[in-house]
């Protein structure tokens, strides 16, 4: 397949292109569970239009079986910084995520999050917030949550990356 050339309505966004991996562990946490850590690629692809293809995928360090993975598009409004990130993640929940990219940060918060009820286990989630920045070339990513138990917005994981040449999950 040809690489299609990026948007020019994505300039704002172009430092995210590409796959990014963990080289260190990942960690997450939350009032409720038991610290963890985890493997994680991300994925930002552009297809030529005004918008980045997202998919995320974590893994188990020791077992190497999949831990969660989500998919969604990162769009831009065109001349400006506005930007909303519509996810799909493998456990039935969606979100809507919209913020502002300003230099090499990515701030996002949801503004819309459902889930599909029968055979979902609790708690619900009823907030995501997320951070991408660009660090010396090390992509770093911080989520934070609120569930029905912990209304509170919270930091749930944080992870850094680095760019790849391809990938593991493709």
């Amino acid at each position: 397949m040809n690489k299609l050339p990026m948007h020019n309505a994505l300039q704002p966004l172009a430092w995210l292109e590409g796959i990014w991996r963990t080289e260190s562990l990942g960690a997450g946490k939350f009032p409720t569970i038991s610290p963890f850590k985890y493997c994680e690629e991300i994925i930002f692809s552009s297809i030529g239009q005004p918008m980045l293809n997202y998919t995320a995928q974590s893994w188990h360090p020791d077992k190497k079986v999949p831990m969660h993975r989500e998919v969604g598009f990162l769009k831009i409004v065109p001349s400006t910084c506005k930007v909303s990130l519509f996810v799909a993640h493998n456990f039935g929940l969606t979100t809507i995520e919209e913020g502002e990219v300003t230099n090499q940060e990515l701030c996002l918060s949801s503004t819309s999050v459902t889930r599909k009820e029968e055979g979902s286990k609790p708690p619900a989630v009823l907030q995501i917030k997320r951070v991408f920045k660009l660090v010396d070339e090390a992509l770093h990513q911080t989520l934070y949550m609120a569930t029905e138990n912990t209304p509170e917005i919270t930091e749930h994981l944080h992870a850094v990356y680095k760019k790849q040449e391809s990938s593991l999950c493709g």
